[in-house]
């Protein structure tokens, strides 16, 4: 009879001292999108409505808003996004609709568009440009927590933005950036998830913004800040995404139950790292994605197995018994969906079941993007991620990339 890995328990996850974040009003199930005007309209008539270019359209939902909201009594301004909010964009946005006395923001569509509307919900009642509240950026300033009322409805399942307290930034460039505007006061005021949006996702999307919540999921659950309240999440998200993930990227892409499962899994994710924190793969696509304009999900993506191989690999050199391995190995035998039996066959599993979604989903490599060898050097220099499993050396760093170049 194989023998089960217990679940191992984070040092700092036996503590009694940890915090949790504030949670949106959730509403999840297919057909909530439907109570989307009674919901906005207790903030009041008029809403500026963030959208993605095609989310709403390839569902066929979008007449359906428009419709909705004007038959409940609410003028709606829309403002469509189709890559990841600049300052430029959200700046523009604020100077447009300032003036129009706009009682909440409605963000309906990817990551992209839910940080873009969190981000104008953020910067509506104030008077300086977004870049003055962004971490780390010349002049910061701590935002005073003044927002107008945001509704994050989510139509793919990857980012978790829809329950986290901040909205990443990006400026692409040799000078770019890409870094979070951060407040208690962000976390939406209603999430509105309904897996019925995200039946008609493509496949690449669908697979990258899945492995987005994986890894956030794996992440968090690693993260030496996790809690039993963060580990119990990340374990059940990654219980519904194993079910899932391959289906909705082949076979089931249209059916509404396993669109719930990974849409499930993101909700959760989004919860666990708000208050646990995220690893080196999300340490690189801060810095990576300042440089070089490549989707986060994706990044997610062609990182993780290597990430999780190099994490593994540090984690037995500091000690075999390391905590942190059988949370690994734990997530190994839910991922794949087999009984490990020891620690060392867990963390097998787990990079085996990683590589096999690699090869049969196609992520695509570094390279793709333009990003080359001579590049790695200025990526490492910036890379910080203190949230990760173990600390890794700019040349474990250098060793994750080379191997997806």
């Amino acid at each position: 009879m194989s023998t089960v890995i217990p679940q191992a328990v984070n040092p700092l996850s036996q503590l009694n001292e940890f915090s949790i974040l504030p949670l949106p009003s959730i509403f999840f199930g297919p057909g909530r999108f439907f109570r989307l005007p009674e919901l906005a309209l207790k903030f009041g008539g008029n809403a500026l409505v963030v959208t993605g270019r095609n989310a709403l359209e390839r569902s066929g939902k979008f007449r359906h808003l428009e419709e909705s909201l004007l038959n409940a009594g609410i003028e709606a301004f829309r403002v469509s996004v189709d890559r990841e909010p600049s300052p430029e964009l959200v700046n523009q946005t604020v100077s447009l609709y300032r003036e129009c006395n706009i009682d909440v923001v409605i963000a309906v569509g990817g990551g992209s568009a839910l940080d873009a509307g969190k981000a104008v919900s953020a910067t509506l009642l104030q008077q300086l440009p977004v870049e003055r509240f962004i971490e780390g950026q010349d002049g910061f300033l701590p935002h005073d927590g003044k927002k107008v009322p945001f509704i994050a409805v989510p139509t793919t399942s990857g980012t978790g933005s829809e329950v986290t307290n901040n909205a990443v930034i990006s400026r692409v460039g040799e000078k770019g950036f890409k870094r979070s505007l951060r407040h208690q006061a962000f976390v939406p005021d209603i999430a509105l998830i309904d897996p019925d949006l995200m039946t008609s996702v493509p496949r690449d999307l669908s697979a990258a913004s899945g492995m987005d919540a994986c890894t956030q999921l794996l992440e968090a659950y690693l993260s030496p800040f996790a809690s039993p309240y963060t580990d119990a999440l990340a374990l059940s998200g990654l219980d519904h995404f194993s079910r899932s993930f391959i289906p909705v990227c082949t076979d089931r892409a249209g059916d509404s139950s396993s669109r719930g499962d990974i849409a499930y899994a993101a909700l959760m994710s989004g919860i666990a790292l708000a208050n646990a924190g995220l690893g080196i793969v999300h340490g690189f696509a801060s810095s990576v994605g300042g440089f070089f304009d490549i989707p986060h999900g994706t990044l997610c993506a062609t990182l993780l197995l290597e990430a999780t191989r190099e994490n593994i690999r540090q984690l037995n050199a500091l000690d075999r018994h390391h905590p942190a391995l059988a949370k690994y190995a734990r997530a190994g035998e839910i991922l794949s969906g087999k009984n490990a039996g020891d620690t060392h066959s867990g963390c097998a599993l787990l990079l085996e079941t990683l590589g096999l979604w690699q090869e049969l989903l196609g992520f695509p490599a570094l390279g793709e993007f333009g990003i080359r060898e001579s590049d790695i050097g200025r990526i490492t220099a910036i890379t910080r991620s203190k949230s990760n499993a173990v600390i890794l050396g700019e040349d474990n760093m250098r060793c994750i990339l080379e191997a997806r170049l």
